[in-house]
C-alpha cells in the first residue's frame, strides 16, 4: 500500500508541475509585487491549508514580508494575498476573494478544482493554481477512493512559489 501511496502523490506532483507551471509563476510574480515595493504579503489559510501559513511563518526558511491574515486585517492598495483552500467554493474563501476584489487588491488562490470548473473564483482571482485533486488517491477494500491530500499538494505549490518569489526579491 505504501508504495501506491509513493507513486500516486508523485503522479500528483507531477500533474501540479506540469500543467500549473505558468499559473505558479504568475502567483509568485503578483506576490513579489508586494515584496518588492512596501506591501504586505499574507496567507489566507482556511481549515487544513492553515499547514501552508504555519510553515511560511515558523520554518527555517520563512516567507519574506508575509503576516498570517485575520478577518480584522487592515489591506492597503500594495498588499497581496494568497487564498489556500480545499475547495473554491468555500463560503469564507468566497467572502474573502469578493472583498479582495471589491477593494482592488490583486489576490491569488490555490484550491483543488481546474480553473474551468470553478466559475466565481476564478473570475475573482489574478491567479490560480489547481491541485487537481477530485477524489482519493487510493481505493479502500469497500471500493471507495481514500487519501485526498489537499495540503500535501499546496505546501508543494507553496515551495514552487517561494523558489520563484524569492529569486525575483534577490533580483530586485
Amino acid at each position: 500500500m505504501l508504495k501506491m501511496l509513493s507513486t500516486q502523490l508523485g503522479g500528483l506532483l507531477q500533474r501540479i508541475s506540469t500543467s500549473q507551471e505558468e499559473a505558479i509563476e504568475e502567483t509568485a510574480r503578483l506576490l513579489a509585487q508586494a515584496g518588492i515595493a512596501e506591501g504586505t504579503v499574507y496567507f489566507a489559510c482556511f481549515d487544513e491549508m492553515q499547514a501552508i501559513e504555519n510553515n511560511a511563518l515558523h520554518s527555517a526558511e520563512p516567507f519574506t514580508k508575509l503576516k498570517p491574515w485575520s478577518k480584522d486585517t487592515k489591506l492597503v492598495s500594495t498588499d497581496r494575498v494568497c487564498i489556500f483552500t480545499r475547495h473554491a467554493n468555500d463560503p469564507q474563501a468566497l467572502e474573502l476573494a469578493h472583498s479582495l476584489y471589491d477593494l482592488f487588491i490583486p489576490f491569488a488562490v490555490v484550491a483543488s478544482e481546474k480553473a474551468e470548473d470553478i466559475g466565481e473564483m476564478a473570475d475573482l482571482a489574478y491567479t490560480y493554481v489547481s491541485l487537481g485533486i477530485k477524489k482519493g488517491l487510493l481505493p479502500n477494500d469497500a471500493g471507495e477512493r481514500i487519501v485526498l491530500p489537499y495540503s500535501f499538494a499546496a505546501m508543494f505549490v507553496y515551495e514552487a512559489v517561494k523558489m520563484s518569489y524569492d529569486e525575483m526579491l534577490s533580483n530586485d
